[in-house]
């Protein structure tokens, strides 16, 4: 699929509503819980959420569109949601994604970007140049992807529960 702005709305839109869904009154265990060493639980991904609202994708975007020369983004701390969500509930951090969320999808809209803009760049730290277009279908595919890690960090809760059912659950594969 071609990348389409409208269409990407439809996901980024509906993330925080999923989540919410989702996570809502669900039980510390499995809201705490990870895979292993070095992985993360499901608050940690909530968190890493609401970092990504506030320092990636809308301010990277804003580089992109500014008129400054340097179009170098801000490297993104991917683990800043380990300090960031000390001492805040799984709803508290639902509720300020969902919040961030709605604001960073107005301001989004607001710019009535044009098909000239979505082809402006700007450097990534790691890859170099990338296009607005490019960056924009990333939020999408990374909302969908902690949403796939999320249900299988769930999912891995039972993993020797489900006996030899294991053998068909692809998500418990390593």
């Amino acid at each position: 699929m071609k990348f389409n702005l409208n269409k990407s709305i439809e996901i980024l839109q509906r993330t925080p509503n999923v989540l919410i869904t989702m996570l809502q009154n669900m039980d510390k265990e499995w809201v705490f819980n990870n895979e292993g060493e070095k992985t993360w639980s499901v608050y940690d991904i909530i968190g890493h959420f609401i970092h990504g609202e506030k320092t990636d994708w809308i301010p990277r975007m804003e580089i992109i569109l500014s008129d400054n020369p340097d179009k170098t983004f801000i490297p993104f701390d991917r683990f800043a949601q380990f300090e960031n969500s000390k001492g805040k509930t799984l709803k508290q951090l639902l509720d300020e994604f969902q919040k961030l969320r709605k604001s960073n999808i107005e301001k989004l809209i607001s710019t009535n970007l044009t098909d000239e803009d979505l082809q402006k760049t700007g450097i990534h730290p790691d890859f170099g140049s990338v296009t607005l277009s490019q960056l924009l279908a990333t939020w999408v595919v990374h909302d969908l992807n902690h949403i796939a890690q999320i249900s299988r960090v769930i999912a891995k809760q039972y993993t020797t529960e489900v006996g030899p059912w294991s053998t068909y659950l692809r998500i418990l594969k390593p």
